[in-house]
């Protein structure tokens, strides 16, 4: 089973090109809307910035999970992007981010919403995965081993 179990192969982008923070925001709309055609882009943004607005989703280590509730999903969706050339998120370290998770999830999700997002946090403590993740010859690659997860499970 992957580790990230609401990533597929199609839900990597390993080459983001953006100009700022909205812009990454609009691009993981555009692109999660592509792979759940029920959705609009439109709701999906709105829903991204709302949240950013309460708090910065940029983590630190160049890292963000943005992140948000839906009701017309049934289930977790996670993209992950890889950004071409970092940009400000206004991120708790106040460095620029290179690195973007993607989590939507059904509105009643509470639990599984707050599990991926500590998947996705687990992932990142381990040593050496966000050079990993960043270098990274492709989405395939980028895949692969987000799907393989850490060398050593965390409690």
């Amino acid at each position: 089973m992957p580790m990230l179990e609401f990533l597929n192969p199609d839900s990597v982008v390993s080459s983001l090109r953006v100009r700022d923070k909205k812009h990454v925001l609009q691009e993981l709309a555009a692109h999660a809307v592509r792979r759940l055609p029920n959705l609009s882009e439109r709701d999906v943004f709105e829903t991204l910035l709302h949240r950013e607005r309460l708090g910065s989703t940029g983590i630190g280590d160049g890292v963000a999970i943005p992140h948000g509730k839906l009701p017309q999903l049934d289930r977790l969706f996670g993209l992950v992007a890889r950004l071409e050339k970092p940009v400000d998120f206004d991120a708790l370290d106040g460095q620029p981010i290179d690195v973007a998770f993607l989590l939507l999830a059904p509105e009643g999700a509470g639990a599984d919403h707050l599990k991926a997002l500590a998947q996705v946090a687990r992932l990142l403590r381990e040593p050496g995965m966000l050079e990993r993740i960043r270098s990274a010859r492709d989405a395939t690659a980028l895949y692969a081993l987000l799907a393989n997860g850490p060398t050593t499970q965390a409690a």
